[in-house]
């Protein structure tokens, strides 16, 4: 009798400690929010400086083994870097704001 008694206690307090893992949790809302006006654009231009230093740093590496000759280095070389250089001129003013924002 104090074997079964001491079963169905130790049964509850397990399933007790264990209640709170077994119910499925209701989200409360799983939607995202809307990105603030400026939010878009401004992860577009620093998607835009990403890609063309990754670009430049992809050139780079090719032409140190070997894979580029000088030429096309010399040709491919000035477009990326202006790419690079608008994106981040693009971008400056929008951490501007940001930082200022950030202050107050």
């Amino acid at each position: 009798m104090w074997l079964l008694l001491g079963f169905l206690l130790a049964v509850a307090c397990v399933l007790f400690v264990a209640w709170p893992f077994l119910r499925e949790p209701g989200p409360a809302d799983d939607r995202l929010d809307e990105p603030a006006p400026g939010e878009t654009a401004r992860v577009a231009l620093a998607e835009e400086r990403d890609r063309a230093l990754a670009a430049l740093k992809e050139l780079e590496f090719d032409h140190r083994t070997g894979k580029v000759s000088d030429e096309d280095y010399r040709a491919q070389v000035g477009p990326l870097r202006r790419r690079a250089a608008e994106a981040l001129r693009a971008l400056d003013p929008a951490r501007r704001r940001e930082k200022a924002h950030a202050g107050r």
